[in-house]
This record gives structure tokens, C-alpha cells and sequence, in this order.
């Protein structure tokens, strides 16, 4: 998100770098994967004189996050305005003292621009505003209508959603269905089952590990080995070469979709497939798979501009365009309802409308928690799935492994 603005007049270049001024100052901002700002980016900047915006996306969330904690413990590289992803957020939120407190620039006033549930996450118990909302992973299943037809089963998308109002009824149409497999990897959909699973995961509110004893943990296990016994599972891991190929070849049939995954189907699909993939209800009562957050960290120089720039990219009308461009879904109440949202179909979908798809995902999920920790265990835990898959080892030795693996983690 930055091209690097300077006028030679007024900008004076030391060893120390660029010296912004008040005629010229360059706001960075950091990110990963795609938010779908470039746009805006070109709007605010037309709108406010002598600021220029650069961009440095890292591009994986794995990649990005080491970067983060790097820049964040230093106390210099993170540049103005970071993304913090909802997985990570909490182990951010423990250090609120590293970002500057979005109450001192006007974001108190906001709250009723984001989901209540959305906007509790970032703010700290005695009331401070680390980060601003940007969307949520609303969850759909995406599904190949050809293929769907081919093995005798219904194309519809209203018809397929009614198969599995339940993720056991997803297990016994799997069961139905012939030709390819079914999905693709036990770990994408074992994270989308466990997000159903109560208001907590590996961690409980007051960041004590349960692994072991949260019973939900333990019916998502149980339920994807349930399915890697089947045999529905393709057995690629995601965002591996194997995978991004797996579209293009019909490897899988099904894939549980946050909204921003819509973008990645369809570029590694190609425009050949066009029209043959679908989205319809993800079994289960909603879920959500992702979501960011904007801040501003206390290293910036610049910390009252990018305040401005992060309200701005998170306001209903930001998010309504981040959804537009990359699929991105809102986090605003008045976003979701905008009709620009809610009547978005998307025509590589077969015109799917994904605006009310997703919109009613969301309205209906419950919030989860997640530690500090939470990416990485959940690594281990589908590296354990992994193994059953491959049958390294059996679903109780891998469990245990996963358990292990967590608490060796955490210690």
C-alpha cells in the first residue's frame, strides 16, 4: 500500500531517510494476503493533498506475522498503519502499549459502525482501541456444479445446501457422491467445523490452554477424522502447488469458503471454469473463517494521519468497496445491509448472490475466542490430521500428539 511521495522543495533526505512534512508526508501500510484498498488508496489521496499511501504487502499470513512481531519488539519497520488478522490479534492485544490508542483520534464515536461481537475483539479492558474492524471471514461452501451432476446428485445451489443442513449430513452425501473426492484437506475443513463449536477453542477466556477438556475441540476432531475415514479427502494440503493445481484439475468437489477465498478459486481455476463453480450454505449455523483488523502502531511518526487513513478504510463505505474488489465481507452492520453488498452476485459463480449468501452467514454465527496461541496450535493439530490422512499414524496417537505438541507449545 505505499508509493513513495516527496517533494523535492520541502523534503529534506538524511541518513536517517525520507523527513516527512507537512506538505508531503508518506503513510505505509503493511499487510498481507489482499485487502482490496487500491482504490481507495487513490481516493483518499485526492481528497487530502501532500499524502501519499504505499502498500507493502508480504503476501501469506505465516509470513507476515513473524515480520510483525520483529518490527512490533524493535519498536521501528512497522510503518504507520498495520493489518492484524483476527488469529493473531490477541497475542497483539496483550502488548495494547505498542499501538496508539484510536480513542485519542475520534474512533470512540464509531462503534456503532461494526458488529458489536467485532468490535469488543480490539479493545482493551479499561476501554483502550487498538484496531479498527476491516471484514470478516463469512463462510459459504463453494461446490463444482458439473461435477455434482455428473455423480446424479443436485446442481442447484439451493438444492445443495438443503443436503447438509448438518456437517454429518455433509459426511453422508460425501458418502453418495462419486467421481473425484469430495474436498479438499481435512485441516481447511476441520477449521471451519471447529468454528461451530462454542464460544471458545484451544484457549477459554482467560487464556488458560484447553485443548484437552473443551468438548467442542474434540467433535471437530472426531467429525474430520470421521471424514478422512470415508475417504473423501483429497489429501492436499492448502496453499500448497498440489492444491492451487487441484482446482484447474478437479482434484475436489466441495470446499468450505470464507468470502475472500472466492478470489484464489477463481484465479487458480482459470476462466475456463467459469459458471462450473457455485456457493450455497455452509452446513451448520453459520461460521466465520478470518477477519482483520487495522492499527496504528506507537512507532509511527505519522500517528494522527493514519488514524484518519485507517477510519477511513474501515468505514461501511471502505469496506463496502474492499468487499467489491477482493470479496473481502464487511464488518459493518451498514455495510452488509447496503444493497451494494447484499445484491453483489458474483458471475464466475454462476452469477451466485454471494452479497446474501455470506450476509446471512454472518448475522447468524456466534463469536469464538482465540488465544494467544491459536495459529499455532491449530498448525499441529491439522499437522496431526495430516498424519491420520497419510496413515503415519492412527486418529488416537495423533490426537495425543496434538495435545502434546500444544501444551509443549504454550509452556
Amino acid at each position: 500500500m505505499s508509493r513513495l511521495f516527496a517533494l523535492a522543495a520541502v523534503v529534506a533526505l538524511s541518513a536517517c531517510g525520507a523527513q516527512a512534512t507537512d506538505d508531503g508526508t508518506t503513510l505505509i501500510v503493511k499487510t498481507f494476503s489482499q485487502f482490496g484498498y487500491e482504490d481507495l488508496y487513490r481516493e483518499y489521496e485526492a481528497s487530502h493533498p501532500g499524502i501519499k499511501i504505499k502498500e507493502e504487502n508480504i503476501g501469506k499470513l505465516g509470513d507476515y506475522t513473524p515480520k510483525l512481531q520483529q518490527w512490533m519488539q524493535t519498536g521501528k519497520g512497522a510503518g504507520d498503519v498495520v493489518a492484524l488478522e483476527e488469529g493473531i490479534l490477541v497475542q497483539f492485544m496483550a502488548r495494547p502499549d505498542q499501538f496508539a490508542d484510536l480513542r485519542e483520534h475520534g474512533a470512540a464515536e464509531l462503534e456503532p459502525n461494526f458488529l458489536p461481537w467485532k468490535w469488543k475483539q480490539a479493545v482493551t479492558g479499561d476501554g483502550k482501541i487498538v484496531g479498527l474492524g476491516t471484514d470478516v471471514g463469512a463462510q459459504g461452501m463453494c461446490y463444482r456444479k458439473d461435477l455434482f451432476a455428473q455423480a446424479g446428485l443436485p446442481a442447484d445451489r439451493d438444492q445443495v445446501g438443503a443436503l447438509w443442513p448438518t456437517w454429518d449430513d455433509y459426511i453422508e452425501v460425501g458418502k453418495r457422491f462419486k467421481g473425484t473426492k469430495f474436498f479438499d484437506s481435512s485441516g481447511g475443513v476441520y477449521q471451519n467445523v471447529l468454528m461451530q463449536q462454542g464460544d471458545h477453542t484451544y484457549y477459554d477466556t482467560s487464556n488458560k490452554l484447553v485443548i484437552d477438556s473443551n468438548p467442542g475441540v474434540l467433535k471437530a476432531w472426531e467429525t474430520t477424522v470421521r471424514m478422512i475415514e470415508a475417504g473423501l479427502s483429497a489429501n492436499v494440503d492448502q496453499w500448497s502447488p498440489q492444491w492451487n493445481a487441484g482446482f484447474k484439475n478437479g482434484a475436489f468437489a466441495t470446499i468450505p469458503c470464507p468470502s475472500w477465498m472466492l478470489g484464489t478459486i477463481e484465479k487458480q481455476s482459470g476462466p475456463e471454469l467459469k459458471g462450473k463453480w457455485d456457493v450455497t450454505r455452509v452446513p451448520g449455523d453459520g461460521a466465520v473463517r478470518g477477519g482483520s483488523f487495522l492499527a496504528v502502531p506507537k512507532q509511527s511518526k505519522h500517528q494522527k494521519q493514519a488514524a484518519e487513513l485507517a477510519k477511513f478504510l474501515t468505514s461501511a463505505k471502505g469496506q463496502t468497496a474492499a468487499f467489491k474488489s477482493k470479496n473481502n465481507f464487511p464488518s459493518s452492520p451498514q455495510a452488509i445491509d447496503d444493497p451494494a453488498v447484499r445484491e453483489f452476485t458474483n458471475p464466475y459463480f454462476g452469477d451466485a448472490p454471494v452479497g446474501k449468501i455470506f450476509g446471512e452467514s454472518v448475522k447468524a454465527l456466534k463469536p469464538v475466542y482465540l488465544g494467544p496461541d491459536n495459529i499455532a496450535i491449530n498448525d499441529r493439530v491439522v499437522n496431526a490430521l495430516t498424519a491420520v490422512e497419510q496413515r503415519k499414524l492412527t486418529p488416537d496417537e495423533a490426537w495425543a500428539k496434538a495435545v502434546d505438541d500444544a501444551k509443549r507449545l504454550v509452556r
